[in-house]
């Protein structure tokens, strides 16, 4: 737009020349030939640059101007440069003086640091609006996380193990008393696989049975009963109202919010940069605001910001309470009631006893008797128990999102920004 406005003004400057450089040419006989009249903005026209030309002496531009008056225009005023800058100034503007810093002047931050900014800390629910000369939220975080109080976690217990008692079918005469005698005969009395101890005829001996030269029964070994364990079932203890797992929650006291804005005249020493300045006085709010500069994680402060302040982004609560189990049980025991009969029909008794799983037992009978059924029963089983396992608080509060923010001094009541 400068470029244009000039060359208009130097076209009405050129035509009014014309005119009156044409007239004082006339009245002084300056021509150049029939129809030709000499005048300074027109060095094209035939003879105006001659050497000791009749009208001027077409030099330099500058002697150009100089021979043109007062009145030459605005190509004149820079001495005949072909500037095509604007040079219109504002009133006041003296481009020797740098404009001054509008804010404070502040030491540059360190390398990996961000560039000083606006700080507020204090209760969330105090947190001013950024301030005009920094109207902009660069930052939010958080300070002095309270955790809520975890519950007690819940007793752990475990119901008893659904064992049961499998009888002994391999049931055995032998040809001596006591049944374990060197050289002497067996004779299987046995059940059938899977026996659940009704009456049973199966492998009968017969009375006066000769096993190597001696009676087959004259004694009977009945194996022990063997406890299937079976499992435990895991469940939780009645929870008084206050018990139960962990609740996740808590809450932070303090509210850090940064404020950006733009300040970009230099300072005076090239070791400081131009800052917003924290409002003070009746415009600071509570706790007012400190200048601070800011880098991720935990970090140490340099001398020149020497207050350090830790902020988070966030919690993560994973606290709970471990599931609860069982160990393996122990401690089974079953006894069971085991009888044999003459006949095969279990009515005609020849002897009973009660054998525990803790180990077989061998009883003795009359040599010869006839071994003829069985029988067996359940008299007692103790199941054992479980060790019951979990139950125990787990997991634990981590703050997320470290970020250190190193600050300059507060400024005292009577400061001003530099």
């Amino acid at each position: 737009m400068g470029r244009l406005t000039r060359h208009m003004k130097r076209a009405v400057v050129t035509a009014w020349g014309a005119s009156v450089l044409g007239l004082a040419a006339w009245l002084a006989g300056c021509e150049g030939g029939p129809g030709f009249v000499f005048f300074c903005e027109d060095p094209t026209v035939p003879g105006a640059t001659d050497p000791g030309g009749p009208c001027y002496d077409a030099g330099t531009d500058a002697t150009k101007c100089a021979d043109a008056g007062p009145d030459a225009g605005e190509d004149c005023d820079n001495d005949g440069a072909d500037d095509e800058t604007d040079t219109a100034m504002a009133p006041g503007f003296d481009p020797a003086q740098p404009e001054a810093c509008a804010g404070q002047c502040v030491p540059r931050e360190p390398l990996g640091w961000s560039e000083p900014v606006l700080l507020w800390i204090g209760p969330p629910d105090q947190a001013p609006d950024c301030p005009t000369a920094a109207p902009s939220i660069g930052y939010e975080g958080h300070a002095d996380f309270t955790a809520a109080p975890p519950h007690a976690c819940p007793a752990c217990l475990c119901d008893p193990p659904d064992a049961s008692c499998e009888l002994p079918a391999a049931w055995r005469a032998h040809a001596s008393f006591p049944c374990d005698a060197p050289g002497a005969a067996e004779t299987s009395f046995a059940a059938s696989d899977g026996w659940d101890g009704a009456c049973t005829s199966t492998n009968a001996i017969a009375a006066g049975q000769m096993c190597d030269g001696a009676l087959c029964a004259q004694s009977l070994e009945i194996p022990a009963p063997r406890v299937e364990p079976g499992r435990c079932a895991a469940r939780s203890a009645e929870e008084p109202e206050e018990s139960g797992e962990p609740e996740p929650g808590g809450s932070f006291a303090l509210l850090a919010r940064a404020c950006t804005g733009t300040a970009v005249a230099p300072c005076a020493d090239p070791g400081m940069t131009c800052t917003p300045s924290p409002p003070l006085g009746e415009n600071a709010p509570p706790e007012g605001f400190l200048t601070c500069i800011h880098h991720q994680g935990e970090q140490e402060c340099p001398a020149t910001y020497p207050d350090g302040h830790v902020f988070y982004a966030g919690v993560d609560d994973t606290r709970s309470c471990a599931p609860c189990g069982c160990a393996d049980p122990s401690g089974a025991t079953c006894s069971i009631l085991a009888s044999a009969f003459s006949d095969g029909a279990c009515s005609q008794f020849v002897v009973g006893v009660v054998v525990s799983s803790e180990a077989p037992i061998c009883t003795g009978i009359v040599p010869g008797t006839a071994l003829g059924s069985k029988a067996a029963s359940v008299v007692q089983l103790d199941p054992g128990a479980c060790e019951p396992t979990g139950g125990e608080p787990t997991g634990s509060v981590t703050l997320l999102g470290a970020a250190t923010f190193c600050c300059r001094p507060p400024p005292g009541p009577e400061s001003v920004p530099t």
